[in-house]
């Protein structure tokens, strides 16, 4: 299920860099974040959607790659991502 339009938009104005960003890694990174909290929250309830299951992965592993390449490019920004998204510990 795709994100409700409000909650969207509101992710993005926050994680923006500048003010017609709509693609830059720690906006992709946060809307993956989003999808990936909903379907954790899913499949509290169905334990067994497999075919849910494997876009959750799919989801996890662009997520890894974009953040991978944003700690490549620019650890300050990283940092930043991780910290406002509460990925580490």
């Amino acid at each position: 299920m795709p994100l409700a339009p409000e909650a969207k938009t509101s992710t993005i104005t926050k994680f923006r860099t500048h003010e017609t960003d709509t693609g830059s890694p720690e906006v992709q990174i946060a809307l993956l974040s989003q999808r990936i909290e909903y379907l954790t929250e899913h499949f509290k309830t169905h334990k067994k959607d497999h075919h849910s299951r494997r876009g959750l992965l799919k989801l996890v592993g662009q997520r890894r790659r974009l953040l991978d390449y944003l700690k490549r490019s620019n650890v300050d920004r990283y940092r930043k991502v991780v910290s406002a998204l509460s990925l580490r510990k």
